[in-house]
């Protein structure tokens, strides 16, 4: 799939970073990034943030969209009901969470069987719980046996986004997953590409995929070892995924 440009009505991509403290939070909004994905515990793959961390995003954001990672532990992402009924009341809670009016949030979770087929029961309960905000299924879609199927069950329960690396480890070896996904959404699902995703590599990534959203997980260690948001990263990021060569 070519996409080279953003001649001829093309949207620049929707720039998503993945950020686990409020510090990285400004730093992808004063960067220019369109949406973070809030989560804790980035490695065991994010896990649900403190409310604590997610109304204190909320309260210093103004523009950014704000998507938050509704999953209750790590490990796999077979969940049982009294996972599910957490789940459904992290989602109750941090929705009454006060925000600025110009702030538009959503909420990033996945739930499978144990056949590695999306849960659509638990699913619905999940979609139902966000009300009108946007959700995205995360790369839990990976795992799935079935991208194709798995992409149609995500339709049919109203789902509009989905992070995947195309079922492989990195999204550039996705690729050509991606692009028959973004086919196959034709529009009616935003697929996110995610997975090693870099400023070396998105506008490649861009061009052989047509995926109109990408995900960044920007971090760098600190002086004492500690992995913080890089805001060089990010605007390396977004200048690459923005300005076609």
């Amino acid at each position: 799939m070519s996409g080279s440009g953003f001649a001829g009505g093309l949207r620049p991509p929707v720039v998503e970073i993945c950020v686990d403290d409020l510090a990285g939070a400004l730093a992808a909004e004063a960067e220019g990034a369109d949406r973070i994905e809030l989560c804790s515990a980035l490695s065991e793959g994010g896990l649900t943030p403190s409310f604590g961390l997610a109304q204190a995003v909320l309260n210093r954001v103004r523009r950014i969209g704000v998507r938050i990672m509704i999953r209750p532990r790590s490990g796999n992402f077979v969940f049982s009901s009294e996972e599910v009924e957490v789940m459904l009341a992290d989602i109750a809670a941090i929705r009454d969470l006060p925000k600025a009016p110009s702030v538009n949030i959503g909420f990033v979770c996945g739930a499978l069987t144990a056949a590695n087929v999306v849960d659509a029961r638990a699913m619905a309960r999940l979609k139902s719980a966000c009300g009108g905000t946007p959700m995205t299924f995360h790369k839990a879609f990976d795992v799935t046996r079935d991208l194709k199927a798995a992409l149609e069950t995500l339709l049919g329960l109203g789902i509009r986004s989905v992070l995947t690396s195309g079922g492989k480890p990195t999204a550039e070896a996705g690729a050509e997953v991606l692009a028959a996904l973004v086919a196959q959404a034709a529009g009616r699902v935003a697929v996110i590409a995610g997975g090693s995703v870099r400023a070396g590599n998105v506008r490649a990534l861009l061009e052989r995929t047509g995926v109109p959203e990408v995900h960044l997980r920007a971090m760098r260690p600190d002086a004492f070892g500690r992995l913080v948001t890089s805001t060089e990263e990010i605007a390396a990021f977004i200048r690459a995924a923005r300005n076609p060569a």
